[in-house]
């Protein structure tokens, strides 16, 4: 076994019984009260899960996307209430320019397009100015990890809790989404940034897809097991065609999902993913739409009622799909840069790029 594959096969194990062993329906409820889960955040940086993009010289797994999206579906399949996604990103983010990933959770910005930070030296130290919404986070946070523009070269900064105004907002699957305020705020650490907004936008983009590959398997077999248990006109709804029609079609969504994270994983990991990201999340978006409606339709009422469990990762997938672009704004993103190239130029792209992946 290679080393790669080993310690795929060591985070596969890892993630999946602590998941399973501190994630709970009554933990989610009290996530959605507001309530922060202090023994589920040991138990992941104590498993090392934060650093998986860290470089083992600063301390981390020295693992590439692949094993990051490996325990990012394990915990979009759990619906983990927690900013594991973002404190891996930090941890990428930070590394790249030499910094270093502060212990504890660690949030990211900017995460929409149109918002930017000003960077500004102050004597022998920094300071940060400048409004960012929809933190993911932001109110737990003890670092916030983003990108300021110095002049006109992007630079990662790290502020820490107390350098911010927080007010406080949620997404439909009541995650924190902050809106985060910097007044001359003090920064802890500055260097020039290894990527600019897009390529932080992008990496976004590809860790709420593997989030989104997640929860489209829980919903999956959430709704197998149900179709086999409930009981219709004598015997389980899973017998009747019809139902068995939707769960296949539920089930490709779900593997078409799974294989465009894997190519785009792979292709971030050899250096060069742009396309196969946006076609990620592109196709993760597309099929959190599909897969939630074919889910509850299997589930009928009692999938929409809060004593279920189904509906704390559809909501998610509802949120994450339009978090760091939706299916629409990444499908004319890739239009855009398939018709530029060319009707001649088209297939021979795609069948390369496919080779490569």
């Amino acid at each position: 076994m290679s080393e790669t594959s080993e310690l795929r096969s060591i985070l596969a194990d890892q993630v999946e019984r602590l998941f399973a062993d501190q994630v709970s329906k009554a933990s989610l409820e009290q996530a959605e009260a507001g309530k922060w889960d202090a023994g589920l955040w040991q138990a992941v940086e104590e498993n090392g899960l934060t650093r998986v993009l860290v470089p083992e010289d600063r301390g981390g797994v020295g693992g590439g996307w692949s094993e990051a999206a490996l325990v990012l579906r394990a915990a979009g399949r759990h619906q983990a209430p927690l900013p594991l996604a973002e404190t891996m990103l930090a941890g990428w983010l930070l590394t790249g320019a030499g910094l270093d990933l502060p212990d504890g959770a660690v949030s990211i910005g900017p995460v929409r397009r149109d918002e930017s930070l000003t960077l500004r030296r102050d004597g022998d130290g920094w300071h940060l100015d400048g409004t960012l919404s929809r933190v993911p986070w932001g109110r737990h946070a003890g670092h916030i990890a983003m990108l300021a523009m110095l002049d006109a070269t992007p630079h990662v900064v790290l502020v820490g809790q107390g350098g911010w105004q927080v007010e406080e907002d949620s997404n439909i699957a009541a995650e924190p989404r902050d809106t985060c305020r910097f007044t001359e705020a003090p920064v802890l650490a500055a260097a020039p940034a290894a990527t600019d907004a897009a390529g932080l936008f992008r990496a976004g983009a590809l860790t709420r897809a593997a989030q989104i590959a997640g929860a489209l398997e829980f919903a999956l077999a959430e709704s197998v097991q149900y179709a086999n248990d409930r009981v219709q006109f004598g015997r389980p709804i899973g017998k009747f065609q019809a139902v068995q029609q939707e769960l296949a079609r539920l089930a490709g969504e779900v593997a078409a999902a799974g294989a465009a994270v894997e190519m785009a994983c792979r292709a971030a990991d050899g250096g060069d993913g742009g396309f196969e990201i946006a076609v990620a999340k592109q196709r993760t978006s597309e099929a959190a739409s599909t897969a939630a409606a074919i889910a509850h339709q299997a589930h009928g009422a009692i999938g929409f009622t809060y004593e279920h469990a189904l509906h704390f990762a559809t909501r998610r997938l509802w949120s994450w799909r339009a978090e760091f672009g939706s299916e629409t704004a990444w499908a004319e993103q890739l239009g855009r840069e398939l018709a530029g190239r060319g009707a001649e130029a088209l297939w021979p792209y795609l069948t390369a790029r496919t080779a490569s992946g």
